[in-house]
């Protein structure tokens, strides 16, 4: 299975949010459902974060 893209993660958190505030979701799903977008959040801003140390890198670098 192929690593999703940034964009990719962020729109299948989109709509993980979107279903989750509906509010029409059983308590099981909802849970699932949450802790999969917790995964995808972290994920997110663990690749946010190695793009901001790159960029002051080459910032760094370029000084």
């Amino acid at each position: 299975m192929k690593e999703l893209s940034f964009e990719e993660k962020q729109a299948q958190l989109e709509s993980i949010v979107a279903k989750l505030e509906a509010g029409n979701v059983p308590l099981e799903e909802m849970i699932a459902l949450f802790e999969e977008g917790e995964a995808l959040y972290r994920d997110c801003i663990q690749t946010l974060d190695a793009y901001e140390k790159r960029l002051n890198d080459l910032k760094k670098e370029n000084e």
